[in-house]
């Protein structure tokens, strides 16, 4: 593909991918305080639950895509209640060495289970083949992650803005205390919502899957950057966990076109940049969903 359509579209497709998985990250930031380094090991678990109900138990992408994220956040609310429940009123740096402890610990039993080698997961059938748009041939299975990452945002919008529950998740992020005083349960909107971030970063692997590569090592990369997002977003910020993956996919769909000698170093760069004049991210506000 030449031209800028298909930069835009590369743009768009890999921005709205990372919003999908980082906007979990900033939501269990904002309404538990925690930093979840283990959110790059939910999305590798979503990743592989996907290949191993495809190419092992045979099921079609579709029903893999529904089961996979819902394991994902079955077994975070193993973690939540077995190790990270007792962390949630401790040091942001205790929630920082227990996340990382069990992104080391998923990480290293998957490389058990399944090996060091690479899997591939592949989009049905309606999913392949290409479009011309925009001055270039673009693949379709592209095109629906632009679609999915789109159907989340609008849900998610609606979620925070229009339903009982996002409204609940908000008064616990702004003040647990007085949200306990309104006789609301806190311990489940915890539990939910350290789930409910694993289910996003679930579907972020099964959809990346038949896109990237599927190896022990996947977690590693995207919890760079999805930390890279928040940071120039905002952490704890909904609106900023979009504006930074949107920047981030402009930075990887033109720099990759246009620099691509430097594609590696602009993603740290362009944090660097907001770090220097914007500490707290483009649309950090503090700690809200």
């Amino acid at each position: 593909m030449s031209g800028l359509g298909p930069a835009l579209l590369n743009s768009l497709e890999m921005g709205l991918l990372l919003f999908v998985i980082a906007v979990g990250l900033n939501i269990v930031f904002g309404v538990l305080n925690i930093i979840n380094f283990a959110h790059g090991a939910l999305y590798m678990l979503g990743a592989y639950l996907a290949y191993t109900l495809m190419s092992l138990a045979g099921l079609s992408f579709w029903v893999a895509l529904i089961i996979a994220p819902l394991g994902v956040a079955v077994i975070a609310v193993v973690i939540d209640r077995l190790m990270l429940r007792f962390i949630y009123h401790r040091d942001v740096a205790d929630s920082l060495l227990l996340t990382f402890a069990i992104l080391l610990i998923i990480a290293e039993s998957i490389r058990s289970i399944f090996g060091s080698n690479i899997q591939a997961v592949y989009p049905p059938d309606a999913l392949q083949g290409t479009v011309s748009l925009l001055g270039g041939s673009y693949p379709v299975y592209s095109l629906f992650v632009i679609f999915s990452g789109l159907v989340i945002l609008a849900g998610l919008w609606y979620l925070f803005n229009r339903t009982r529950v996002g409204k609940i998740m908000r008064a616990a992020a702004l003040d647990r205390d007085m949200a306990e005083a309104l006789c609301i349960n806190t311990r489940m909107v915890v539990t939910g919502v350290f789930a409910f971030g694993a289910w996003l970063a679930g579907v972020g692997g099964v959809i990346a899957a038949p896109m990237r590569t599927i190896d022990p090592g996947m977690g590693d990369k995207i919890i760079i950057e999805s930390f890279i997002v928040v940071v120039i977003g905002g952490l704890g910020s909904f609106p900023g966990a979009l504006l930074g993956a949107l920047i981030l996919g402009a930075i990887y769909g033109f720099g990759g076109r246009y620099f691509p000698e430097f594609n590696l170093l602009l993603p740290f760069l362009g944090m660097a940049l907001v770090l220097l004049f914007k500490p707290t991210g483009l649309m950090g506000k503090g700690a809200n969903a």
